[in-house]
């Protein structure tokens, strides 16, 4: 027993050294390992002998064999944490959240947009594509947010902020904290506005808006890069996941806005997007927020009722169908299309407690 007392010892002594020789996400890791004493060991050799050995590899074209060996190795993981590490699922999830925060610390550089695939081609698709949509309002998107509100409109900004901060961060599970703190954001700006709580058809369209006035650098690479190295546990299952599955939606349906979408004219919108023209300012007496302008009731408004139709129509059909298309299918798992149409945000449940269960996530096809 004195002898295994020792060798423990010994496993610190040798962490210590190690941190005192490593880089801050090194020293941090191993810091946070000593508490478990020889598994803690155990765990810094994988991980420490997997990043090396990624390290001097060099990058598949696209990618995905990298994301492959990183996600097996997150597995291989799991297995080992459940077999000898003893404490409760929350010090599991602890653990592996730590474990991703080393690797991809470590490993950032090399695996985000690789030169030799065409991640920065996409990225400048996409941001000029945004660019090229700034005459969209709030109003033709049928958001019900109302920024005179001073309030809402620092959510607003804050939603903003956050989503332009994911570019950032450099761990996938600090990208995702970016994204779920923007989107609460939002919630709170819709609920604001309102004034009653606010419902999952108001999200969707506001997060169109907030990435249209973000336009945050690198979009695509940082969806590609938290598709293919985040901890899967959390891309599958709670408010993260869900959250991140309606970023992608949205950024798919920016790509494929047409005219109907906005009910404009096509020749309108071929000269908004030309810039050769812009679009008429709101009027005076209806520059406030009017949720009616989306939601009329039928005996008041029935024409602009039903001419907001195409947006939600085509909203819709995004969140419900297109997330196959937007993320790629995490291998081994069956694809669930399970959409809520009627969860509630207020101020008792804004946690996100009551999130409707997220789609399974699946690989960014982009």
């Amino acid at each position: 027993r004195s002898n295994q007392n020792q060798q423990k010892s010994n496993n610190m002594e040798e962490l210590q050294s190690t941190s005192l020789s490593r880089d801050h996400v090194t020293q941090h890791f191993i810091d946070f390992l000593k508490t478990f004493q020889r598994p803690g060991y155990d765990i810094f050799k994988q991980c420490h002998a997997f990043v090396e050995n990624i390290a001097h590899k060099k990058v598949a074209a696209g990618g995905e064999d990298f994301s492959d060996s990183v996600q097996d190795f997150y597995q291989n993981m799991s297995e080992y944490l459940q077999n000898n590490l003893k404490g409760s699922p929350d010090v599991m999830e602890t653990v592996m959240d730590e474990v991703e925060r080393y690797v991809m610390g470590r490993l950032c550089k090399q695996l985000f947009c690789p030169d030799n695939t065409d991640d920065e081609k996409k990225d400048l698709a996409v941001q000029k594509r945004i660019r090229a949509l700034h005459w969209v309002s709030i109003e033709m998107l049928c958001a019900p947010v109302d920024e005179q509100i001073p309030k809402v409109s620092d959510s607003v900004e804050r939603a903003i902020t956050d989503l332009i901060d994911l570019d950032s961060k450099k761990v996938p599970k600090d990208k995702l904290a970016c994204v779920t703190r923007c989107s609460k954001h939002i919630m709170t700006a819709v609920q604001g506005s309102k004034k009653a709580a606010a419902s999952a058809d108001d999200f969707l369209p506001t997060l169109v808006y907030i990435v249209l006035k973000a336009n945050p650098p690198r979009l695509h690479s940082n969806i590609q890069y938290i598709t293919r190295f985040c901890n899967p546990s959390r891309l599958m299952s709670g408010e993260d996941g869900y959250y991140f599955t309606n970023l992608c939606c949205a950024v798919a349906f920016i790509e494929k806005l047409d005219a109907q979408s906005l009910n404009l004219s096509h020749e309108d919108f071929e000269l908004y997007m030309s810039g050769a023209s812009s679009p008429p300012g709101p009027k005076a007496a209806s520059s406030g927020f009017r949720e009616e302008r989306c939601m009329a009731e039928p005996q008041l408004e029935p024409r602009r009722a039903e001419e907001t139709r195409p947006l939600e129509t085509d909203l819709i059909e995004w969140s419900e169908g297109q997330e196959l298309s937007v993320l790629g299918m995490l291998e081994g798992t069956p694809v669930q299309t399970h959409i809520s149409t009627a969860f509630t945000i207020d101020s008792d449940n804004i946690g996100g407690d009551s999130l409707p269960p997220p789609l399974q996530p699946q690989k960014f096809a982009g």
